[in-house]
């Protein structure tokens, strides 16, 4: 482990909540494509831009055990582990296996559904609801792209701070592509091309994580890349942040 720090599980009971209007649960992901993907363990699965530009979703990997990048990310987190867009699952279960406190969250029934049968523990609920633990968990996860959430990495960044302890852990998955920095209207699509709801997503390369996250108050730990894939550690606000 890189310096864990123990901390107490993080209680179920009631939570702050921000006075900032945050954005909506969104149903999109609980859309029959992305059910039936998880059902399946694979794709085709994709976010459809509404200029037609696909996203290919890589199901399979989410379905499979953790890779060697995913098993770098969790030997750096600290104390319990909030893991924000869980899936199907594999990390969750992963820090279950290892002895760590671990609570994914998801919208998706399906990816709940999965993690929970995977042995890992699961709730279904938005980011930007009440959640068990809000102030007190040691290490957040946004991989797989999920700093997009809410497509408003600020207001992500602002609602983490609130989940984290104060100078908690952020480790995030960023594009693989520097200049990546954009804010789209997507759906979640199938192979036939039926698209869920459409709602907002956000894409970003690590500088502009980086770029943001200073913003927010966010300090830099750490920045780096695993067989192609891009991470960035991130230290939440040491005041911390309504939740």
């Amino acid at each position: 482990m890189n310096g864990a720090r123990a901390t107490a599980t993080p209680p179920l009971g009631p939570q702050r909540t921000s006075a900032r209007p945050l954005p909506a649960a969104d149903p999109a992901w609980s859309a029959d494509p992305y059910a039936d993907a998880l059902h399946a363990g694979r794709g085709p699965l994709f976010l459809r831009r509404t200029d037609g530009w696909l996203l290919p979703l890589d199901v399979e990997r989410w379905c499979a055990e953790p890779d060697p990048a995913d098993l770098d990310v969790l030997g750096r987190c600290e104390g319990a582990v909030l893991d924000v867009g869980c899936g199907p699952g594999r990390l969750v279960a992963a820090l279950g296996a290892q002895g760590r406190r671990a609570l994914g969250i998801d919208v998706s029934d399906a990816a709940v559904a999965h993690t929970v049968r995977r042995g890992g523990r699961a709730l279904r609920a938005s980011v930007f609801e009440p959640l068990p633990g809000t102030g007190r968990w040691g290490t957040a996860l946004l991989m797989d792209g999920n700093i997009g959430i809410g497509g408003d990495p600020a207001a992500l960044l602002h609602r983490m701070a609130g989940v984290l302890t104060a100078g908690g852990l952020l480790l995030a998955e960023t594009v693989p592509y520097p200049d990546v920095d954009e804010r789209v209207t997507v759906r979640v699509t199938g192979p036939h091309d039926t698209p869920g709801v459409p709602f907002p997503w956000a894409r970003l390369g690590t500088p502009a994580l980086l770029r943001c996250a200073r913003e927010c108050g966010w300090r830099p730990a750490d920045r780096w890349s695993t067989d192609g894939r891009t991470f960035v550690a991130l230290r939440a606000p040491a005041t911390g942040s309504a939740g």
